[in-house]
This record gives C-alpha cells, structure tokens and sequence, in this order.
C-alpha cells in the first residue's frame, strides 16, 4: 500500500500539505480533488519521485511500477503503434538485448526468449492497436508519424502509452482533457479492468464518479479521505458543512434561487427524458449549496436586453475552411434554426466538425454555399479556447473590462469581476502568471459583459476546476437566453441543455434523446462500422486470388491475433466470474442470517448493524461486477 504518515509539502512558501496522514491501497481506484492550486498536480511529482517531501514520509512499495502520462512529446517520426508500444520499457529492452545477443550465445538467447514470451511481446502490436482504437485513432492511422498528429491527438498517443505500460500505480491527471465522449466512455471501461492502483486527477466530474471508489480531498492543508465515488464525497462533504453551519444563511438564499429555476424548467423542458435528466441535475445542485457557498465563485451571467425569434438560421449551408485551391468543405447542406430560448448541446467524435459549426454561427468562419440569417437584435457571446491566448498577458482583468467599458465606474467594474472569481488585488494583477482556469473565468467574463441573447460555447470548462465548473452550470442554468454549447463534460450538458444536435459524416442533424440515448447511438454505429470493415475485408479477400499457403499463414495470423486479444479478456471474465460466486455465496449467508429473527435481540445489535452494512457493500459490489461481466461478455462477442 501506499502510506504517508506526518507528510509536509510546500511549493515555494505555500504549504500544501501540514503533518498530514493517508493510506492508499493496493486496487483502489482513487480521485485526487481540491481547488486550482491545492498541490494535486505536485502530490503526484511526489508520487513519482520527481520532488522530495519537506517533511514527513510517503511509503510506496519498492515493487511498484508506477506509469504516468508524459506532458510533453519531442516532435518524433516514428510510426504511432511503435511509440505506444515503447511505453512497455522492459519489453523494448529485452527486443533490443535479444537483437544485440549473437547466435551463437544459445543459453542467454533461450532466457531472453523466454523473458519475451512472458512480457507477451508477440501480442504487443494487437494490444497496441486495441489502446489506439479505443481512444479514436482509425486503422489507417496507427502506422503515420507521431509528429503528424495535432497537439491534442499527440496527448491521446501519449495516455495510450501510458496505459501500454505494465504498472501496478497509473497516475492520471486530467486524463480526459483531450477525449470525446466516445473515448471517454471507453477509457472508463479500460480502467474498471486494470488490475492495478489508480489515482486520477479530473475536473470532469461524472469521469470521476464512473471510475474513483475513494476520494482523497486537499483540505486546509490536510489530505481528508471519503468512501466512494465522487457524489458520495460531495454528499458527504455539503452534510459536514451543514453540521458545522458553514455559510448556513447563504445556503438558504442559494436553494431558494436554485428552486426557482428547477420549477421553471420544470415546465419549459419538452422532452420527458430531458426534463427528468434537467431536475435530477439540478436538485443535485441545491443538495450541494454548501459547497457552492464556500467556493466562493458565483458567476452571474447578465440578462439579455432583447430575445428574438427565431434568432439564427442556417439554410442549406456547406461550411469548411476556404482556400486558393478550393479549400476544404467539413459539414455540407446544414439546415438548422436557432430558437430564442434554446439551450442546445452539440454532440460527437472529435473532428466531426463542430467547432467548424460554432465558428460559422459566430460569423469565424464564411458560408461555402446556402445562407446564413441573423434576426435584427442578434447579439453573440462566442467562447473558444484560441480566446485565452487573445488576452493581453501584460494587462490585468480591471484594464480589460474597462477598454470594453470606459465610461463605467470602477466600482462596478470590481463588482463585476468578483462574480468571476476576481476580487481584491486579483483585478490588477497581471495576466500572463494566471492559471488556464483564471484566464477561462476572464474571457468568459468579457464574452458576456455585452449581455449577449446568444451564447455559443466551446469546450467552456477545460481549464476550470470543480468549483467553478460548478458556478458555471448554474449560472448557465439560469440564464434566460439561448446556449449552443459543444463539451464532452457530462455534468454540464446535463444541467444546461434541453435539446442536442449531433454532428457526424458531414452532416449536422437533431437527436431526439439524451447522453444514455446518444451513448447507445454511438455503440450501435461503432458496431455498424467495425461489421462493413469486416465485410469490406471479406471482399477484398475473395475478389483477390490468394495462394493457399499464403491463406493458412494469413489465418493462423487471425487467429493468433484474435487469441491474444481474448485471452486477457478471458482471464479478467473468469476472475469476475469466480468473485460473482464469492460474492453471491456470502450474500445468500447474510440473507440467511438477516431473516433470523433472533439477530434482531438487543444483545447483537453489533452483529446486526455489522450484517446490513455488509450486506449494503456486498450488494453494491455484486451489480457492478454483473455490469463489468457483461462488459467483457461484449467485448469477446466483437471478436467473432
């Protein structure tokens, strides 16, 4: 296990961690949280031996392999199946003493080869590619350069490598930045299989409910740990806060205001499915007005002056990326209306287009053909990433709101900012030594100083932590006027959005459903997509005439391939299997047990309450390993 006992850690003269104590154990699946700055990023350059303790000692067993995710890829040539491959370093280096030993060694040749049949070295190029397909890459792909990949498929290269790595700890922090849904998804699949250790820094919160069963959180100074996932500590956490009356007044105004909204999207929702998904989310958030009130971040986005309707229409619109030599068309015959009031979420994989989309909305990029129809009073509020790095790093937030303002009073301008998080010397201190997430919070602030009736939102919580994610799906909630907004944060197109558009094969197109429907929709087409490969492959193969030794080597490959892919599959089934027994025997013992009357005596209260705990964990366990054997039954039936 891993075990810190008085550990003490300062960055500069900060102190993140004071004579703190934590235990970690071996399988845990445990989420890091704790406000920007809190020390999770450098509790794990302590993990990894990057950084010393200032005091204190943290304990990690000597054995331990530990396999991280690199931050930074020299600009490489090499093919991008060898480069995920290489994140198994003892394989490389058994291949590389294997090539380096002469023939004539036989003895030391025999071990190696041994050594490489139990690294598994002949099914690394199909586990490999399985990593690669997971996460997106098509098969065309897994041989092309890594150096021709963008910045964020380069950070995909470099999680697949990461989890290529034999390890029994995986550090992950903000794993997901980078992911859509559909690999979001599947990265949550791949870690309920690891065997190993996980701890897993992430903002997006629904990622860190599905995969994090203990959460350890940065508190005063302290690392306090919580049984369960993600909501069971945010549960936990707003009940401590109520005993102790932490902002117990602000609390009371924060639920009321909250409830008003819930009412009405009560009514305004007009899909069942969404309406149901819009309360749920938002009775979360007014279980939780303790935590917001301490955050401390209350953004409040202003109201629009006017609403009209229909407020945009895209009429037979092809969009794309215009150029000398004819440019490149992305999304073609796009007919879409844009209704005063919507609350849109745009659906699908990267590099389906819908940043192409949000820029053609926002007048970034030009129409190739149809036409694009603004209504008189159409006001856009446009949030994109690129807009961080548009910010003047010399200035601070005071001396940008006031270039858009100057003849509003600085008092209200510091009124303003302090919704955002921006209060006291904040406001005039300088931009370029900002946090991802500060200069997110200020560029989001100067979108909506214009009290826009239409906010167009891409990936609008990449850099923002927990708390101010939060903010900001409530203030979005709130917000009377229209939201078109592109994320692959669950929690918020949950909490937001009423409808979704999806944008896939060049085509932009409404979905009648929710995130479960489009979760659904994207396994059904993945399924669809993988049956005409297997049946374009098929073809292939019978329009060409094949020699019959050179077919038998061709199907022993198959085979061999599709062995080494169900193999591991199968040893995790029959090891689920085998606990599903476990677990089902000693739940029918403590059935047996809770139906005898005399356990309900007075005298074995211990027993009893001890019983129904265990009987609670047991049954908990029992549905999820139900759900991760039907998973891997799923799995094993794709390789047919």
């Amino acid at each position: 296990m891993i075990r810190a006992t008085g550990l003490t850690l300062r960055r500069g003269t900060k102190v993140l961690l004071d004579n703190t104590d934590f235990v970690v154990n071996p399988g845990e699946r445990v989420g890091i949280v704790g406000k920007n700055g809190a020390g999770k990023s450098t509790l794990f350059a302590l993990l990894q031996g990057r950084l010393d303790a200032d005091a204190g000692s943290l304990q990690i067993p000597a054995s331990w392999r530990i396999a991280s995710v690199e931050q930074e890829i020299s600009d490489s040539g090499m093919p991008a199946r060898e480069f995920v491959i290489d994140g198994d370093t003892q394989l490389r280096a058994l291949q590389a003493e294997r090539a380096a030993t002469p023939d004539s060694n036989g003895h030391r040749i025999a071990e190696l080869e041994s050594a490489l049949v139990e690294a598994d070295a002949w099914s690394a190029p199909s586990r490999a590619e399985q990593l690669l397909a997971g996460l997106g890459f098509a098969p065309d792909e897994w041989m092309s350069p890594v150096k021709s990949f963008s910045g964020g498929w380069q950070m995909r290269l470099a999680l697949a490598r990461a989890l290529m790595a034999p390890s029994e700890l995986l550090l992950l922090d903000e794993p997901t930045n980078h992911l859509d849904l559909d690999a979001m998804l599947w990265l949550e699949r791949w870690l309920a299989a690891y065997q190993g250790t996980v701890m897993l820094i992430s903002h997006d919160t629904e990622f860190l409910d599905a995969v994090a069963k203990v959460i350890l959180h940065f508190d005063q100074a302290k690392l306090v740990r919580y049984r369960g996932g993600y909501e069971d500590f945010l549960s936990q956490r707003a009940e401590r806060l109520r005993q102790t009356q932490i902002a117990w007044d602000r609390q009371t105004r924060e639920a009321a205001r909250l409830q008003s909204f819930i009412d009405r999207f009560k009514a305004k929702a007009t899909k069942a499915k969404q309406a149901q998904s819009r309360v749920k989310a938002l009775a979360r958030m007014e279980t939780l007005a303790p935590l917001h009130a301490e955050a401390g971040i209350d953004i409040r986005i202003p109201e629009p002056v006017s609403m009209p309707d229909p407020l945009l229409v895209l009429d037979d619109v092809s969009t794309g990326y215009p150029s000398s030599d004819g440019g490149k068309t992305v999304l073609r015959d796009v007919r879409l209306m844009v209704r005063g009031g919507a609350r849109i979420g745009v659906l699908g994989v990267n590099g389906a287009g819908k940043s192409t989309l949000v820029k053609t909305l926002a007048e970034e990029l030009p129409t190739l053909a149809g036409e694009r129809r603004a209504s008189k009073g159409l006001v856009i509020g446009y949030f994109a990433q690129h807009q961080l790095d548009m910010l003047d790093p010399d200035s601070t937030p005071l001396q940008h709101l006031a270039r858009l303002a100057p003849e509003t009073r600085e008092q209200e301008l510091r009124n303003y900012l302090g919704g955002f998080g921006f209060s006291g010397d904040t406001v005039n201190s300088r931009i370029e030594p900002m946090s991802g997430g500060e200069k997110a919070r200020l560029a989001l602030s100067l979108i909506v100083w214009r009290k826009p009736n239409l906010l167009l939102l891409d990936e609008p919580s990449n850099h923002l932590d927990v708390d101010t994610r939060e903010a900001l799906a409530t203030a979005l909630a709130e917000f009377p006027g229209s939201v078109l907004l592109v994320s692959h944060d669950r929690h918020l197109l949950r909490t937001t959005v009423d409808d979704f558009w999806i944008v896939a094969d060049g085509k932009v197109t409404e979905f009648d459903g929710d995130l479960e429907d489009y979760r659904d929709w994207l396994a059904e087409r993945n399924a669809n997509a993988r049956s005409e490969a297997r049946q374009e492959q098929q073809s292939s193969t019978d329009a060409q005439a094949v020699d019959r030794k050179a077919q038998r080597r061709q199907e022993a490959e198959n085979r061999q391939r599709l062995s080494a892919l169900r193999k591991p599959l199968e040893t995790q089934l029959k090891k689920v299997e085998a606990d599903m027994e476990k677990t089902g025997n000693r739940l029918a013992a403590l059935d047996a047990l809770i139906a005898d009357p005399g356990l309900y005596a007075d005298e074995r209260r211990d027993e009893r309450l001890k019983a129904l705990e265990e009987h609670g964990d047991l049954s908990k366990k029992h549905t999820q390993l139900e759900e991760k054997w039907l998973s891997l039954q799923e799995e094993l039936e794709a390789l047919v």
